[in-house]
């Protein structure tokens, strides 16, 4: 079964999956989430975007490790909550991405500066089927087995 992304419009998936920013065509400021209307960098007055996919791979920027379950709208992949690693990676275009580690990786794993790239892995499972969402794998580590179900 193929995993449907749980937001619409923000990453490709496949072989080679990336993340979907907007380009303003007067300035080229990037912006992820992709945006519309105006551009928010206050020294332009453009109005008109591209999307473009962004670089898979950039820097860890920060990391941390999510020990209690997030609010809602976050949907927890087992029950019990079982606790994942976050980063914030900043990328080529300037832009820093946050998203989970992937599967098998937490923040033994990684230290700032360390080289990352993106993957897309199954987030959780609702009535309708897989939902995957992007996250950010070690390039140099090799994951380790984890208990429990999805991270």
């Amino acid at each position: 079964m193929t995993a449907t992304p749980a937001i619409d419009g923000w990453f490709t998936t496949g072989d080679a999956p990336a993340l979907l920013g907007s380009k303003c065509t007067t300035c080229g400021t990037v912006f992820f989430p992709k945006t519309t209307g105006f551009c928010k960098n206050p020294a332009c007055s453009g109005e008109e975007f591209t999307e473009t996919e962004l670089s898979r791979r950039g820097r860890v920027w920060s990391y941390t490790d999510a020990q209690y379950q997030p609010p809602a709208p976050y949907i927890p992949a087992s029950d019990p909550y079982v606790p994942f690693a976050l980063a914030a990676v900043e990328i080529p275009e300037g832009l820093v991405v946050l998203g989970q580690l992937a599967a098998g990786f937490g923040v033994a794993d990684i230290k700032v500066g360390d080289e990352v790239e993106l993957v897309v892995e199954t987030s959780y499972v609702d009535e309708t089927g897989e939902r995957s969402i992007w996250k950010w794998r070690p390039v140099s580590v090799e994951p380790v087995e984890t208990t429990g179900g999805a991270q």
